[in-house]
């Protein structure tokens, strides 16, 4: 016979949910409770700071789930090319998978971000830090810089591409976004290639 998780993890796991489709202002402690099936008086046991921390911990177990997904889509491809595109094609499943419903925790979040929020800003900051240097290492654009540029260049398109998809309830804008990525990845490496070839 199968236990439930303990309460801290279904807590943290409803924040996500909670924060991928309302964003930190839907995430409150009473929604938590409510959408996890936690017992409330264990909210500050496990999370004595509350709110703040149970979104802190929350975005950083979420976060390092989107790092291992973003791993994953690019490593199925071999070339550049390849790899955008099933960057992109993974993401349109993804924003299908829960029917429009969720976006991306870190984007949401960001978007509710209040100035004194130091402490989840470091989070999204890191985060998205950490996303942008994992998609760089699976490029080589020539030099670092620009590989760096690129990587932060597929994030923005993704996190553009989520609010498109909510409100038009279409996986299209991550179509259409990987289309032209694939072509601008493409013609940067036949510009490179006469170099090449004349080292």
């Amino acid at each position: 016979m199968s236990h439930p998780p303990p309460s801290r993890d279904r807590m943290l796991e409803a924040a996500i949910r909670l924060l991928r489709t309302s964003g930190l202002s839907g995430a409150g402690i009473n929604e938590i409770v409510r959408e996890s099936g936690a017992p409330k008086g264990s909210v500050y046991h496990h999370f004595p700071d509350g709110k703040t921390q149970i979104a802190a911990e929350a975005l950083a177990l979420y976060a390092s789930r989107v790092l291992s997904f973003l791993d994953t889509a690019l490593a199925a491809g071999r070339t550049p090319t390849a790899k955008v595109r099933s960057l992109f094609a993974a993401m349109a499943r993804r924003v299908e998978s829960t029917a429009f419903a969720q976006s991306c925790a870190i984007g949401t979040v960001t978007l509710d971000l209040e100035p004194d929020m130091e402490l989840l800003r470091g989070v999204l900051v890191s985060s998205l830090a950490e996303w942008q240097a994992l998609v760089a290492s699976h490029f080589d654009l020539g030099d670092a810089r620009r590989t760096r540029s690129f990587a932060g260049l597929l994030l923005t398109a993704i996190e553009g591409a989520y609010i498109r998809c909510r409100a038009e309830r279409s996986a299209a804008p991550f179509v259409e976004a990987g289309k032209w990525l694939t072509e601008l990845v493409a013609d940067g490496d036949s510009r490179r290639s006469p170099r090449r070839l004349s080292a």
